[in-house]
């Protein structure tokens, strides 16, 4: 059986460990991939840099990026995967601190699936990363990645 992977794109520490603990709360038991920056998430999904040599027919079942991030900010890596035939029916979900609604038009425009703003409050986080887990995880039916461009 194919591993269910979550990638989660944040450089943010405190963020990622919340992030984290919301997940094991939420029971949510698929492998984390912790990618820091957006270099590093784009070595991941492409094969390419540290990530050489891994299998990229296995894809993640749900990406959640950052829009801040050193080296390639959020909106770049979502647009390379959109760009990709490989990559560009991923689910991404932008999970980001940022207010501005020209941040979230742009997400949209980009082809993000969803974007959800970090609550402050961890309870408030907790209960946003169960209705993320149920939707994207359990009910959302993705396409078959053997299914070709999906049209």
């Amino acid at each position: 059986m194919k591993e269910r992977v979550i990638l989660l794109v944040e450089d943010n520490a405190d963020d990622e460990a919340l992030t984290m603990r919301a997940l094991s709360r939420n029971n949510i038991t698929n492998k984390i991939v912790i990618a820091r920056d957006g270099v590093e998430a784009l070595d991941y999904l492409f094969g390419t840099g540290m990530y050489a040599g891994r299998d990229t027919s296995m894809q993640p079942e749900l990406i959640l990026l950052d829009l801040k991030l050193p080296k390639v900010d959020g909106f770049e890596v979502l647009q390379k995967i959109r760009a990709d035939e490989r990559t560009r029916l991923l689910s991404v979900v932008i999970l980001t601190s940022s207010k501005e609604q020209q941040d979230v038009a742009n997400g949209y425009g980009l082809g993000a699936n969803s974007y959800i703003r970090k609550p402050v409050d961890f309870q408030h986080f907790v209960d946003a990363v169960q209705q993320l887990g149920l939707y994207w995880l359990v009910l959302n039916e993705r396409p078959d990645s053997s299914s070709g461009n999906g049209r």
